[in-house]
């Protein structure tokens, strides 16, 4: 590897190369982001392409799940100590595998061993923003973390129509080989493009942290995924909830007693970090209630009186603007974080959400309606999930930046989960009678709207103890003046 890639970009650093790695990365999180909803137009029809039951398919989804709690925090401290250019081409590679062995299975067992691996993934985005931290130029970081932390949205707003036009045309396992193809790609222009940074916290991987940690959100993901399945209050998901808060209990205070933790609990009881943490729960609740209810009314029949009777490839392009709408608004977002803080910018931003649950409540019964709703909820996530990383990374030393993002994505994968479970109860709750089968009722869609409503103006509540900071500048090299590494040093806080 050349000189020009081992070190990081310097401020004075071509404009060209800054754009090329922000390019880059930016695809890289696309192409992960799609991974996670590729699956989703043919989860109905999983058991009879598998030839096996419903609940065994479904771990198809559960697996990708489960992989991406463990493998998010611990690729972000891995990372931080060895290179996280280095475990981003991992990441990738492990997307590449798992693609292949989805792309070659017809059992329920490959399957699930792909999408595990499709799920290990999932730390491409909290790497890159890293990343971006140490190589940009400061004037570049606001805007280019925020477009990084978007491409998740953006993914998953563009893969859902590319994936349920593919399912419709095409075998299913052509779904499987066009991610294959995207990680390769990815692969190729990170290896080619994006610089290593030198930026290194070393120090011994903490080998018992990771178990403990891993072990406790599996069995805190596994209570909330399948609780509904299993029955909330039946033995295991009492036990496996019962089991992962005396894990977590337990691995805390190992990590307090521990010279080199996993997760530095100190830093993330930093009152910056910690309501960030807290807003970003808040905030995945509030971002996933919406992937659960629009999709639902625009394929129930329209017989119902409140559903729109449309196929799956219309439910994606509904929903397809939304990811350009959080793209543009990334920029926007950029520049209010540069001229009043990345606070002002999250706080906004849950706003906008807020705002859009509470039209999307009385905007309910036209494809336009949902078309404006999901832009308007998109645009605010846009705002926030730009503020996110910018509020991290002002408030840690950037030898954590890996592990404190990694920590703050696994915040919002959380609060996805604890959507989906809570949906799911009141959605099975709430129905109504349809030629003798029981659908979500139209009240049902309304109270889940009004959660998301709530979880939003919970993350602006929580967003107003947040120290008001300035963003995050790179982290500076050697070779910088000292002026320039005095001035990262105040910005940094």
């Amino acid at each position: 590897m050349s000189d020009a890639l081992a070190r990081p970009a310097a401020a004075g650093a071509a404009p060209s190369r800054s754009n090329a790695v922000v390019a880059v990365l930016a695809f890289a999180g696309i192409v992960v982001a799609l991974m996670q909803t590729l699956v989703i137009p043919i989860v109905p029809e999983l058991p009879k392409l598998l030839d096996a039951s419903a609940s065994n398919t479904a771990w198809a989804v559960t697996a990708t799940l489960l992989a991406a709690a463990v493998a998010t925090p611990v690729v972000g401290r891995l990372g931080d100590m060895y290179g996280k250019r280095r475990m981003l081409l991992v990441s990738i590679v492990l997307l590449i595998s798992g693609s292949v062995v989805c792309a070659l299975a017809d059992s329920v067992i490959p399957m699930i061993a792909g999408r595990a691996l499709q799920g290990l993934a999932a730390g491409v985005i909290p790497l890159g923003i890293s990343i971006m931290r140490d190589v940009l130029p400061a004037e570049r970081l606001a805007g280019s973390t925020a477009m990084m932390s978007a491409s998740l949205g953006v993914g998953g707003a563009l893969g859902l129509p590319s994936a349920a036009f593919i399912a419709d045309n095409f075998d299913w396992h052509i779904l499987f080989w066009t991610s294959a193809v995207l990680g390769a790609v990815s692969f190729l222009l990170v290896l080619l493009m994006v610089p290593e940074s030198d930026v290194r916290a070393g120090g011994r991987f903490d080998l018992v942290g990771s178990l403990g940690l891993s072990a406790g959100l599996v069995t805190l993901l596994l209570a909330v995924s399948k609780g509904g399945d299993w029955g909330w209050t039946s033995a295991g998901t009492l036990g496996l909830g019962i089991g992962s808060v005396v894990i977590l209990l337990a691995w805390g205070l190992y990590e307090l007693r521990s010279s080199e933790p996993l997760v530095d609990l100190r830093t993330t009881a930093k009152p910056q970090v910690l309501f960030t943490n807290l807003a970003s729960i808040a905030l995945g609740f509030s971002m996933f209630a919406m992937s659960l209810v629009l999709p639902q009314l625009l394929q129930l029949p329209e017989a119902t009186g409140y559903g729109l009777g449309k196929s799956m490839l219309t439910v994606g392009l509904v929903l397809a603007p939304q990811g350009l709408v959080m793209m543009v608004m990334s920029g926007v977002s950029a520049a209010i974080t540069k001229a009043k803080g990345p606070k002002l910018t999250l706080m906004i931003g849950a706003l906008i959400v807020a705002a859009g649950y509470g039209l999307n409540i009385v905007l309910m019964s036209e494809v336009w309606h949902l078309v404006l709703v999901s832009c308007i909820i998109g645009g605010g996530i846009g705002f926030t999930y730009g503020a996110l990383p910018a509020l991290i990374m002002g408030a840690v030393d950037p030898t954590q930046t890996g592990a404190a993002n990694s920590l703050n994505t696994l915040m919002r994968s959380l609060g996805t989960s604890f959507a989906s479970a809570i949906a799911g109860v009141i959605l099975a709750q709430m129905t109504t009678d349809f030629g003798g089968y029981a659908l979500p009722s139209e009240n049902g869609f309304k109270v889940i709207m009004a959660l998301g409503a709530g979880a939003a103006l919970l993350a602006f509540l929580i967003a107003t103890f947040i120290p008001a900071k300035r963003a995050a500048a790179p982290a500076k090299t050697p070779q910088d003046s000292p002026s320039e590494t005095a001035e990262v040093t105040g910005a940094k806080a």
